[in-house]
């Protein structure tokens, strides 16, 4: 499915509207992992508007496409972008993480419409999407599932022992896409625990990789568009992004893994994302 100019500046559009929206919500909630939910914003939008088979007024149909944020904690980029697809009313996002709502940090599948799999401990979301994977294939559905991890969770070891089961089944069914912003809690990964050669570390799992810019709709489109066309190996999409992506005082800065920002901030970081988007 190639995406054209148009197709592009309406994409770029909900990306735009999605990253205020994700400031929005952690002024309200107080804080968030604001860093790295800024820096899926392209892959989120690319899926939910471009390639997943879904329903918003249908959310438990057997044959929807599944999605599996692995990195949990990004759910405050993950939870705007449910709500703007018509899964709940957006206004509720202004309870987010507080006492009794039903929008935790990690959001909870039993709780938040269109959450396929709760998730937060890392490391854990690709052993269930390749258990989704096998199900679906046993049951001669076609469906598909996505799994995005963060790059620092790809220091845990289920993230391998799925990735060689995934190899060793041919789970083609299954799309891996990394966000790959280099940060994480505690610093840059390549300094916390280095996963450098990361492309061919998959290689070596037997994984066919597209190493992309995860911030291109244009790149991202074609990465998943070959990954629909392979039969043989499932694919990777290490998806290149920068950490704070559209707030200038945020971008790659490691303290902004989690943060919380007053109405002062937050309006610093609306204009910063507006200028990006001229």
């Amino acid at each position: 499915m190639a995406v054209s100019e148009q197709e592009i500046k309406n994409l770029e559009k909900i990306a735009k509207n999605t990253r205020k929206d994700i400031v929005n919500v952690t002024q309200w909630a107080g804080g968030a992992h604001i860093g790295g939910g800024l820096s899926m914003v392209e892959i989120l939008v690319l899926l939910y508007y471009k390639y997943m088979d879904i329903d918003p007024a249908n959310p438990d149909k057997p044959d929807r496409d599944r999605f599996i944020l692995s990195k949990g904690h990004g759910g405050i980029g993950y939870a705007p972008l449910l709500a703007r697809k018509g899964y709940f009313d957006f206004d509720l996002l202004k309870t987010f993480n507080q006492f009794k709502s039903p929008f935790g940090m990690h959001l909870d599948a039993k709780k938040v419409k269109g959450v396929d799999v709760s998730t937060g401990s890392l490391g854990h979301g690709l052993p269930m999407a390749v258990g989704l994977a096998l199900g679906a294939r046993l049951r001669k559905e076609s469906w598909k599932i996505y799994c995005l991890l963060g790059d620092g969770e790809c220091n845990e070891g289920t993230v391998w022992e799925a990735a060689m089961s995934a190899s060793h089944f041919k789970l083609t069914n299954m799309i891996t896409i990394v966000d790959r912003n280099r940060l994480m809690m505690d610093g840059r990964t390549e300094e916390v625990m280095g996963l450098e050669p990361f492309a061919d570390k998959w290689k070596a799992f037997g994984f066919i990789v597209k190493d992309v810019d995860g911030h291109s709709f244009n790149e991202l489109t074609k990465a998943i568009d070959f990954a629909h066309n392979q039969d043989e190996a499932p694919v990777v999409i290490i998806a290149n992004t920068k950490k704070g992506r559209g707030v200038d005082y945020m971008e790659d800065d490691v303290r902004w893994h989690y943060g919380s920002i007053n109405s002062t901030l937050a309006q610093q970081a609306r204009e910063s994302i507006d200028r990006m988007y001229i």
